[in-house]
């Protein structure tokens, strides 16, 4: 065992206080300093952590940012989401092959530059797009990825592919990334001017309870897709007994069209942490997690800062804005690459240090959650909106958007449409709205919510984005008559298959059946039967799956099947001969003709 690496992972242990549920943090230091986390750095760190090592491997097993193997010092990951490949990202592949001499999954002979595919980076709205390291790169070309490759083959440095700089705090001396913020629209929530601990001034002057009771009469419910009311979560949390309490920001956003997060984390940060900090003295919390997609890696430097600001504004710490006995403070904690930690469950389990698989429900994260204490988990969106609620608030709250759906909504908005980027509308604004809004014609169909949501056809257009109505996440994927919406669904079905953290059968296994089966259809193999099967196999999936993602992941089946049926059943034909259309007998049968010297006789 070496000493130098010995007493550098052990370094790194101590950074992350020798806790065995920081074991993320530590395990995702080590592979930034090493390249990998080898077998004998996982016997090192579970000797320290005074964890198993197999708990170790487990947790970089299940990461896409972690490996056991040694990667190059700068690992290259496109974005292969369906709205990547539409805007050419295969010519991107093939330039990037082409130039480092190597396939996907390989590292060049030289040991310094691995190429690699990864789901949505949340760049939908400037696909193609890629991260080298923790360094994005938007907007490419087959053209701009060859003088990429070539500039990253001479210095293997990241920063020296950065050609342009963004907009806004994306040119921060903390960021300077190429990422644009995209925002077409500005609503009265989330982007229109603050003053930061305005609202937290004014939650602090009440107690608990009618903070509480502030945040439930503006009937504020949750953006992050579930829509569960926020002063109910939060009353829940509160009344729970224990004497320890936590805030978790879920900004874990990976769903295929969803960049929403992204955008407000570089430009109202502080509007987040103001409303995890009124979360904190609600329920009575000292400590909020922020949970960081790796994607969003490049981002980190500049939240620290805005945190270490708001230490010094006396917003987070000790006796917070002089409120004696209000001690509560936010810290960063980094996700590796797994879309199923968008549950809160699992979740929590990755800010444990652990494996993102979901937990069994009941008990709920309001009763027991991070570390086995009572939690709170909201989304970035949901805390804005609290900030400003505290502020001016809940009547002036409920004034925006609908009756039963008050305020706003981010939208992210990508696909074919003149304007890809971010929206904040008042509830209530319908499909078609928005689709002229966004510079979208030919519209065949409209993907709402992301991959786990639903395919619209256009005689839904006129439906409301709201919860009565359409309630989402936040993702608008817009495609127009040029697609085929089996071709999407599929892509859709093979995320899904690569994200499941394969903890259940239904979940691990259904959704490779239902992917197969879809495969067949688009083959041109598929049979009127096999559209029953998808159907009843989808609904199985969803009712005995153990978490929100296999209860949503056939979705795209189910949808695609209830609003472009037309283009399945145009593709489906009932054998003359009897036999299954994907089984070919005089195939089956080569090695026995081949055997016996002669053709088989195939009566019909």
């Amino acid at each position: 065992m070496s000493n130098n690496l010995e007493m550098g992972i052990k370094q790194l242990c101590q950074d992350c206080g020798n806790t065995r549920d920081r074991l993320m943090d530590i395990v995702t230091a080590v592979q930034g300093k090493y390249g990998h986390v080898s077998a004998e750095a996982m016997k090192i760190i579970a000797d320290t952590v005074s964890a198993h090592r197999v708990e170790v491997e487990s947790v970089v097993s299940f990461y896409s940012f972690l490996s056991e193997k040694p990667k190059g010092s700068v690992v290259i990951r496109l974005c292969d989401d369906i709205i990547d490949q539409m805007s050419g990202s295969h010519a991107v592949s093939e330039a990037l092959c082409s130039e480092l001499g190597i396939g996907f999954g390989e590292t060049t002979s030289d040991g310094k530059i691995t190429l690699e595919h990864t789901p949505c980076i949340g760049m939908c709205d400037q696909a193609p797009a890629l991260l080298v390291n923790n360094v994005v790169v938007t907007k490419l070309t087959a053209e701009k990825a060859r003088i990429m490759a070539a500039k990253l083959k001479e210095t293997h440095d990241p920063a020296s592919i950065i050609t342009e700089i963004g907009d806004g705090n994306n040119a921060h001396d903390l960021v300077r990334s190429m990422v644009k913020n995209n925002i077409y629209k500005k609503g009265e929530v989330v982007f229109s001017e603050f003053i930061q601990g305005e609202g937290l001034k004014k939650a602090i002057a009440m107690n608990n309870d009618q903070v509480i009771e502030q945040v439930k009469a503006s009937n504020i419910r949750g953006r992050g897709g579930a829509g569960f009311p926020t002063g109910l979560k939060w009353d829940f949390t509160r009344k729970a007994q224990d004497s320890q309490k936590f805030v978790i920001c879920n900004a874990d956003e990976g769903e295929p069209g969803t960049f929403k997060d992204r955008v407000i984390l570089t430009e109202r940060p502080g509007l987040v942490f103001e409303g995890m900090t009124v979360a904190g003295y609600a329920i009575g919390a000292d400590t909020g997690i922020i949970y960081l997609r790796g994607e969003y890696a490049y981002l980190r430097a500049f939240l620290e800062k805005t945190l270490s600001d708001m230490r010094s504004n006396n917003q987070l710490g000790k006796n917070i804005l002089g409120k004696a006995g209000f001690d509560f403070d936010i810290r960063i904690q980094m996700g590796a690459g797994a879309y199923v930690c968008g549950e809160e469950t699992a979740l929590i389990s990755s800010c444990e240090g652990l494996r993102g698989d979901p937990k069994n429900r009941p008990p709920f994260p309001a009763q027991k959650g991070y570390l086995g204490h009572p939690t709170t988990v909201n989304n970035v969106e949901t805390f804005c909106g609290v900030s400003r609620i505290m502020d001016k608030g809940a009547e002036w709250f409920n004034g925006i958007g609908t009756e039963k759906s008050s305020g706003t909504k981010l939208l992210s908005v990508s696909g074919d449409c003149a304007k890809p980027g971010v929206y904040e509308v008042a509830f209530g604004m319908t499909v078609n709205e928005l689709l002229q809004e966004v510079g979208a014609t030919d519209t065949m169909a409209v993907q709402m919510s992301g991959a786990s949501g639903e395919m619209l056809d256009d005689s839904k257009f006129e439906q409301k984005i709201c919860f009565s109505e359409l309630a989402t996440g936040g993702s608008v994927m817009i495609f127009n008559n040029s697609r085929n919406p089996l071709e999407i669904a599929h892509a859709f079905m093979e995320f899904f298959v690569e994200e499941s953290c394969g903890y259940c059968t239904p979940c691990r296994v259904g959704n490779v059946l239902l992917k197969k089966g879809l495969e067949k259809i688009i083959a041109g193999k598929g049979e009127p039967e096999d559209l029953e099967y998808l159907e009843k196999l989808s609904n199985s999936v969803i009712a005995s799956s153990r978490c929100g993602m296999g209860q949503t992941s056939p979705k795209p089946i189910l949808s695609t099947l209830k609003n472009f049926r037309p283009h399945y059943e145009k593709i489906v034909v009932k054998d003359e001969d009897g036999f299954q259309r994907d089984f070919d007998i005089k195939a089956a049968l080569g090695i026995a003709n081949k055997l016996q010297g002669r053709e088989s006789v195939i009566y019909k």
